[in-house]
């Protein structure tokens, strides 16, 4: 629960408050009616938690035979025995610049080469994919210096930053390519806007290819590489850049934000961060769509991906992997074993008839509760009050 400003100058100590992270409710000095009620709300979420457990070692497959793979996002080696648990068939997202953070000096290539390593060994024989390094934003690192900018989410960040820092791109490369010849490793380039920054990419990553070879080392020469799709400018010249990678990522944490001019860590406007916007919906689908023209693989590796309102959305849309935090694994495939992907299909065509985010989000909800009236129970919204 976050964005409640002066919410907390109503709370007196000792009071008793009920937070409903699922929702986004926060109920002062509850009654007991109300206490009763969110006991019970308690309840059955312990108990569908339980029942989550059966879905770890099933396939994400619909009623209808159509299979989609789901992966977990992971930033530490120790996550992965948590994805695995849970059912993950890889990993979609390994955000490196963890490996970066809260130290002093930058991370030299065996470094970086064993803790790839690692991550690959402990998830082999599924693949994991290996961002590389994302600064810049809101993502900070100490021993990297990102002068100020004035508006740092449309700066020096992400591909950027790698391509201007030659000699540190060369060493995560050669690290990650090094790291492949212990099981699939797959080389995702973060904040792709055009066709000049990903050819630059493979130039550079040719190069180093040619130098490990030179030196003896082992790596995988046919290892594929991806693109994340973040801004409105890959999204209109998907189907360019898709000829150029052997799979698309979309991150929609940043194409939300970027599509909608909307500073997602800012909570005066984060109610206009709608990702059912009809302008997010349509890029999704032009991305997809994109990636069949290819013959190539989309995944989506934002936040969007762990919300099991939006499974059947993007099951619809046409995207071939999710990957998300461990935990939502199971709540995901729950409701993609369920459900047709014809019906899917159908749904995306209704919502896409909608010329507002809340007109989707209305339509939607109605939906997901017909259909899965024990995931998606009626819930009436409340505002943070005192109840009595």
């Amino acid at each position: 629960m976050v964005g409640l400003e002066s919410a907390t100058a109503l709370v007196r100590e000792g009071l008793s408050v009920i937070i409903d992270g699922t929702s986004g409710i926060v109920i002062l000095n509850p009654s007991q009616a109300t206490f009763k009620e969110y006991l019970e709300k308690k309840q059955l979420y312990e108990y569908l938690e339980q029942e989550l457990l059966s879905y770890r070692e099933l396939a994400a497959e619909t009623l209808d035979g159509h299979s989609i793979t789901l992966r977990g996002n992971v930033e530490l080696a120790e996550e992965v025995d948590l994805a695995l648990r849970e059912g993950a068939k890889g990993v979609g997202l390994y955000r490196t610049e963890f490996l970066f953070m809260n130290r002093a000096g930058i991370p030299e290539e065996e470094e970086q080469y064993q803790a790839y390593r690692e991550v690959v060994e402990r998830m082999a024989p599924h693949p994991v994919t290996i961002r590389t390094l994302d600064v810049g934003g809101d993502k900070l690192v100490s021993d990297i210096d990102l002068s100020e900018e004035a508006n740092p989410a449309l700066g020096l960040r992400a591909i950027r930053f790698s391509l201007q820092e030659e000699k540190l791109f060369n060493t995560q490369l050669r690290a990650i390519l090094r790291a492949s010849a212990h099981g699939k490793v797959r080389i995702l380039f973060p904040m792709i806007t055009g066709l000049t920054e990903i050819r630059c990419c493979k130039d550079i990553l040719e190069k180093v290819k040619i130098a490990l070879t030179a030196e003896g080392y082992a790596f995988d020469a046919e290892i594929q590489i991806g693109i994340m799709i973040e801004t409105p400018s890959a999204v209109l010249i998907a189907e360019l850049l898709a000829q150029e990678v052997d799979f698309l990522s979309v991150g929609t944490n940043d194409l939300i934000q970027y599509c909608l001019a909307i500073d997602r860590g800012n909570e005066h406007v984060a109610y206009l961060y709608e990702p059912l916007h009809p302008a997010v919906l349509r890029a999704l689908q032009m991305v997809c769509r994109a990636g069949q023209s290819a013959g190539i693989e989309v995944g989506i590796c934002g936040e969007m991906a762990a919300e099991p309102l939006y499974a059947l959305v993007l099951l619809g849309l046409g995207f071939d992997e999710l990957s998300m935090n461990a935990p939502y694994l199971p709540r995901v495939k729950r409701i993609i074993r369920q459900a047709r992907r014809s019906e899917a299909a159908e749904l995306v065509t209704e919502l896409l008839q909608f010329g507002t985010a809340p007109e989707v989000a209305r339509c939607l909800q109605e939906k997901m509760q017909q259909r899965f009236p024990g995931i998606f129970p009626a819930q009436q919204a409340r505002k943070a009050s005192a109840d009595s």
